[in-house]
């Protein structure tokens, strides 16, 4: 693994974090400048554009080194052996494009094999900055988090996300183990947002049909930082990815194999 300065990462990336926060917050026109990629539910604005755009060219300078993946504009290769960041600049368009204030801006710092080294993701409505280092615990501006101390799902809240607007498979049973043990499931819109909600305690668990590292891995990062327990601790791209409270861990895994979910 290529040495790093994670310190100096860190303190880019939060520094980005920042920026980005302020440059969702502007107001817009909520309809203005909205275009579709893939499909209907598949959209992009000029703030992700522009947000992606400044971070790459803040992490070229910074770290000229370093391979770049973005949601928007793919991937630039980085020396060989070198780590690479990724890069969601608004993870949940949606809500942004149409004013509902829950989406983030992420980014993380992987070893080229991929191992998490740094995440960082912004809160632009509740000013919240989750980050955290390999190795060296999760943090909420500037405090340590921890995962909830909850031994059951009962009471509590799962977090999930669709796949852009469709159940992903398993999904539709897994709702409904959930509900049959009265724990409450929330579909809030941004994959990174609702992942760092287990690091911070929030929630007892959440999950995601098919990872994806530019709006996933850094969330992980902080998550699994946080002491929560991942499933599989770093899936391939695509796969189904479970976080849970160390405590749950044993009945939120078996619910989620039994429903068929973990299998994608």
């Amino acid at each position: 693994m290529a040495d790093v300065d994670l310190d100096r990462a860190l303190q880019v990336a939060t520094e980005l974090a920042a920026w980005a926060s302020e440059a969702i917050r502007r107001p817009r026109d909520p309809g203005a400048e909205v275009r579709e990629k893939d499909g209907p539910a598949d959209i992009v604005t000029a703030t992700d554009e522009a947000v992606e755009t400044h971070t790459r060219q803040v992490l070229g300078r910074a770290f000229p080194d370093h391979g770049i993946v973005g949601e928007e504009y793919g991937t630039t290769e980085g020396s060989p052996g070198a780590p690479h960041w990724v890069i969601d600049p608004v993870d949940g368009t949606t809500n942004y494009a149409h004013s509902l204030g829950w989406c983030s801006f992420s980014l993380g710092l992987a070893a080229a094999d991929g191992t998490p080294l740094l995440g960082v993701v912004a809160d632009p409505w509740r000013g919240e900055t989750f980050t955290a280092v390999r190795g060296r615990g999760a943090y909420l501006n500037g405090t340590r988090v921890h995962a909830a101390a909850h031994t059951t799902l009962t009471g509590h809240v799962f977090l999930t996300e669709w796949a852009a607007h469709a159940h992903w498979p398993g999904m539709d049973a897994l709702l409904a183990e959930l509900a049959a043990r009265h724990c409450t499931v929330r579909v809030m819109g941004s994959t990174a947002l609702s992942l760092a909600q287990v690091a911070a305690g929030r929630a007892t668990a959440a999950a995601i049909g098919g990872f994806h590292a530019v709006d996933g891995l850094p969330a992980l990062l902080i998550a699994r930082e946080a002491g929560a327990v991942a499933l599989p601790e770093l899936p391939s791209h695509n796969q189904p990815l479970l976080l849970v409270a160390p405590g749950a861990a044993e009945e939120t895994a078996g619910i989620w194999r039994s429903s068929g979910a973990a299998a994608g």
